[in-house]
């Protein structure tokens, strides 16, 4: 778990899972895997297994050290629907989502029809809390079938993460979408993000009511090209019910 994030649209991270596998051309370069794989076989580093699937049940308590509410992104160094994490243990870390609520919870999936089964799974017909965010990540037009799937989720904020924005999604109906994050990709071997496909998200955010947030163009270093899009910061959040606040 680390406070005080240095990804802009979250506030902290907490991984109650760490590795993953790639599926599609967004996973090629991930910042995660490469993180990961450089303490492999470090004795008694958490990533002393490099980038492998390994589940953390020493971690799933670890919100409610946290007294104060935060955006706690879930899973940055994995995926929690990836197929060969147990339901039961995916159970574990909602629990925890829906005990300690005082925080806000952004899951993110590339992975997205595991989630609509999961959804129903725990919910029914009902939908996930509000204070539990649920999203997928899209790269391409290619992969726009995730967005799809969202649609049909059981959750009450859904969010779109445009990251790495390898090409242009084409025309996409957002409505019903809650939050739209758009960022280039980073690290040594970085493909370039074209403003075109950046502001083609943007404009059917503000067509469809959607919050955005442009989060970097992304190059050798996360923040070497800055956040301005056209010459201005967008940093909107979806609007939420408002809760009460919980002081450390």
């Amino acid at each position: 778990m680390a406070d005080a994030s240095t990804i802009e649209w979250t506030d902290a991270t907490w991984n109650p899972v760490s590795g993953c596998t790639k599926i599609t051309a967004g996973c090629d370069f991930c910042y995660a895997e490469r993180f990961a794989e450089r303490f492999r076989g470090v004795p008694g580093h958490p990533f002393e297994h490099g980038f492998d699937l390994t589940l953390k049940p020493d971690r799933l308590l670890q919100p409610f050290q946290w007294r104060r509410p935060r955006r706690i992104f879930v899973n940055s160094m994995s995926d929690l629907f990836h197929k060969e994490i147990p339901t039961a243990f995916i159970d574990r870390v909602f629990d925890t989502m829906e005990k300690a609520s005082w925080h806000t919870y952004q899951v993110l999936t590339k992975r997205s029809s595991l989630l609509v089964r999961y959804l129903r799974h725990r919910y029914g017909t009902a939908k996930a809390p509000a204070h539990i965010w649920l999203g997928v990540s899209v790269e391409d037009a290619q992969n726009t079938v995730r967005l799809k799937h969202l649609k049909a989720a059981q959750a009450s904020i859904k969010f779109v993460s445009f990251e790495p924005l390898l090409a242009s999604v084409g025309p996409v109906d957002l409505r019903g979408i809650d939050w739209a994050i758009v960022g280039g990709e980073s690290g040594p071997k970085a493909r370039p993000m074209d403003e075109e496909w950046a502001l083609e998200i943007r404009d059917q955010c503000l067509r469809d009511g959607v919050a955005f947030f442009f989060k970097q163009w992304g190059g050798v270093h996360s923040k070497a090209g800055g956040r301005l899009l056209k010459g201005r910061e967008w940093s909107q959040y979806p609007k939420v019910p408002t809760r009460v606040q919980i002081e450390a």
